[in-house]
């Protein structure tokens, strides 16, 4: 039996390229405009056809695959006067991903984003997204992930929307039930290159234990390490944040010692090494990064987690394989999106 193929735009550093091929996915291309991401891609998967490029430059049509996937970053459209159609959507990133959607026509795509897009610009964004992926023949759906579900050793929701062609009928993967901790990811972990504190963080850093945050510090040096933080009331439990042992660590930015994003080894005062963000990310040791320290700190950050992916590319299988046929979903989990009744069809020739 053939294997079904990928093409994915936004491809980083290979989070969801290397899940994929795990599942049995095949990569057709992968399009990178950061050249340090592409370098990565191209020492660890030489015959992976890596494409250095601006999407927006690249003509899709050329290309056939089963499925398109991405990362594309949310971004508020202008609704003044505006259909909220594919065209309105020009000149951001979900315009050329919806573009290769509709220049390869995919028997279903896969799209990554932060688990804000659900709110983003008060739902309008998601909704935008919705119509213009609607209106080209796909039935949408969107689903929340928390890699803590899948074997990856990190709280970190991020949102899949899905589209399919009539015929295909995806589910998404149900969570594992064996759960890992940072112990377990972090085992017999390489030694490697990492950041450092400052002084004074580390002077601030060194007083938090394993589990533990700002609150766990004295009040006098809570108030000159937060600012004006202090005062502004909510949580904000992940500033002068030390991951315990025994937990899943918070989600990974993309940077580790930042204030506000502080990750810090449950033992040492010291943020995590690259290789430790990797393992975090449920990177292989042998998935090895291109370019500074601070470089590969982003890749990893920005990467989807590897598990994750591996867990929807065997789902994706299955719906092209058509083994979800008579499959239901779980209405209370899963969201099948519609466009908004009160917008009118803006679009012709789809």
């Amino acid at each position: 039996m053939r294997k079904f193929t990928v093409l994915e735009l936004f491809a980083g550093a290979g989070g969801m390229a290397l899940g994929f091929e795990m599942a049995g996915l095949e990569t057709e291309a992968l399009i990178e405009i950061d050249k340090d991401a592409c370098a990565t891609l191209k020492k660890n998967r030489p015959d992976w056809n890596v494409i250095h490029q601006d999407v927006a430059e690249v003509d899709f049509s050329k290309f056939k695959a089963d499925i398109v996937a991405g990362g594309f970053p949310c971004q508020a459209f202008s609704y003044a006067g505006k259909g909220l159609g594919f065209e309105d959507t020009r000149g951001t990133l979900f315009f050329e991903f919806a573009r290769a959607i509709k220049e390869i026509k995919p028997k279903i795509f896969v799209g990554e984003n932060v688990e804000g897009l659900k709110n983003h610009d008060d739902g309008r964004t998601l909704q935008t997204m919705t119509k213009v992926l609607t209106e080209l023949g796909y039935h949408v759906q969107m689903k929340v992930l928390n890699a803590t579900d899948f074997t990856v050793a990190q709280k970190r929701k991020r949102v899949f929307l899905i589209g399919t062609l009539p015929g295909y009928h995806f589910t998404y993967p149900n969570p594992y039930k064996k759960k890992i901790v940072l112990r377990d990811a972090l085992k017999d972990v390489p030694t490697s290159k990492g950041t450092k504190f400052s002084q004074k963080r580390y002077d601030v850093m060194k007083l938090v234990p394993p589990g533990g945050c700002w609150v766990d510090l004295p009040v006098e040096i809570q108030k000159e390490f937060m600012g004006a933080s202090f005062y502004s009331g909510g949580g904000r439990r992940g500033m002068a944040r030390r991951i315990s042992w025994d937990e899943a660590c918070l989600t990974l930015t993309t940077s580790p010692s930042q204030k506000q994003t502080e990750r810090c080894h449950p033992e040492e005062t010291r943020p995590f090494t690259i290789r430790e963000y990797a393992r975090i990310q449920s990177f292989p040791d042998d998935w090895e990064f291109s370019g500074s320290i601070s470089s590969c700190y982003k890749q990893i950050g920005n990467a989807v987690a590897v598990n994750v992916a591996g867990a929807v590319g065997e789902q994706i299988i299955k719906t092209l394989e058509n083994l979800n046929a008579d499959q239901t979903t779980h209405i209370e989990t899963i969201h099948t999106l519609k466009p908004p009744q009160t917008v009118q069809k803006s679009l012709t020739g789809f």
